[in-house]
């Protein structure tokens, strides 16, 4: 209402100023002022247009990425050809000019028609104090009042359409261009995977230094144990007389000596596991060696590995590319984790499909619900992995379940 209300006066200043820019900049075109007032106008516009964005940012709750500053480049002619040029200024100076048929018909919407209504529900009333004395009932007296109930009754509707249509304009022409919009994702999209995979080398390198170098280290120093163990034991006398008592004597040591070295043998095979088992963690987490085959033959085995029951549905007509293969696998190990450990669900249910250049995945349980990108389930961080192949992330969680989560790629980056 608010916004309808100050749509006229603000709609009328900034369509006159649109027109006047466009109608004095037609007539300077001819002359050296032109240029010159044309971009100041746009300066101006691009400002303007800012005042709007926070307006509808603030009365209508539709929040507009504030387009980045235009280019500065030295030299007058250079900065002024900037200026020209500037597609968010131009697009501003559009909206300014649409603005204006826009606020006039919401001031109509907020004031004029509640007026009417007003006026028509009560016009027998209005008729009787404006002619006083007896007069004949006419069509309006009988027509009025219901016509004006119906028009008081679709204000509201007419004022949330009018709404709609000033978000879409806004949308659409006080945001960043497209091309703008798409560099930036592209920049924020590389700046995460940067930082990911530098945390990734950071967590490989002290796992490799923490976990497996002591690994190799603790089964060098046993198989060092066993080589000693292994040694030939001193000469201990050499008489014929004393040759029975050396012979029980060494008996003695061999068998205490191959218990020990089988003991040693057995520490270092069991070290020699945990060693493997180390190192194929660290491989699978660069990796997975399953995606040699493609999704088709990696997905059954990270279903058949969730401790809630999942139902597999594949249809991957083709074959993705081995980023965006790596990608999807990740997802899907994340989205069941995530099911396992915060959704309380019995079943779930993914399903992967490889269709026509893109590529969906689908994760559904029956749990609890109420997960949202942000709220502390990975979801934020697993948007901002998929952002990084031009993937997006989309959430339908309702309090109470089920929660649908759904991944969207291109096939091909």
């Amino acid at each position: 209402m608010a916004f309808a209300v100050l749509g006229l006066p603000l709609g009328v200043l900034g369509g006159v100023y649109a027109v006047a820019v466009l109608y004095a900049g037609a007539l300077l075109s001819l002359t050296v002022l032109g240029l010159p007032f044309v971009a100041a106008a746009l300066i101006g516009a691009r400002r303007i247009g800012g005042l709007h964005r926070q307006l509808v940012g603030r009365l209508l709750g539709e929040q507009i990425a504030v387009p980045p500053p235009s280019a500065r480049p030295s030299g007058v002619l250079a900065r002024g050809r900037a200026v020209l040029t500037d597609p968010v200024a131009w697009r501003a100076l559009l909206y300014l000019l649409l603005r204006l048929p826009l606020g006039a018909l919401g001031f109509l919407t907020a004031v004029g028609l509640p007026l009417s209504s007003v006026w028509l529900a009560g016009f027998p009333l209005w008729a009787r104090l404006l002619e006083p004395g007896p007069r004949a009932v006419d069509w309006l007296d009988v027509a009025g009042p219901p016509v004006g109930l119906a028009v008081l009754a679709a204000v509201p509707a007419a004022l949330r359409a009018l709404s709609r249509a000033n978000r879409a304009l806004a949308r659409a022409l006080l945001g960043p261009v497209r091309s703008q919009q798409r560099v930036r994702e592209l920049e924020l999209a590389r700046a995460t995977l940067l930082a990911e995979n530098t945390d990734r080398l950071r967590q490989l390198e002290r796992d490799l230094h923490d976990g497996t170098q002591a690994q190799l280290v603790a089964l060098a120093i046993t198989l060092s144990l066993a080589d000693d163990a292994l040694g030939d034991p001193e000469a201990s006398g050499g008489g014929a007389g004393s040759s029975a008592g050396a012979s029980a004597s060494a008996g003695a040591s061999a068998g205490a000596d191959l218990g020990r070295l089988r003991t040693l043998v057995d520490r270092a095979r069991g070290q020699t596991d945990d060693t493997i088992t180390g190192l194929r963690r660290l491989t699978r987490g660069i990796h997975p060696v399953a995606l040699d085959g493609g999704l088709a033959e990696a997905m059954p085995g990270l279903t058949a590995t969730s401790p809630v029951p999942v139902t597999l549905r594949l249809d991957l007509r083709e074959r993705p590319a081995e980023a965006i293969e790596r990608a999807v696998y990740f997802c899907a190990a994340e989205l069941l984790t995530n099911v396992a450990k915060h959704s309380g669900a019995r079943t779930a249910e993914l399903t992967a499909s490889a269709v026509d250049g893109r590529v969906r995945l689908t994760v559904r349980d029956d749990g609890r619900g109420g997960a949202s990108i942000g709220a502390g389930t990975g979801l934020a961080g697993l948007a901002e992995r998929l952002a990084a192949v031009d993937g997006r992330l989309r959430v339908d969680s309702p309090p109470g379940g089920p929660t649908a989560v759904t991944a969207e790629l291109p096939s091909r980056l």
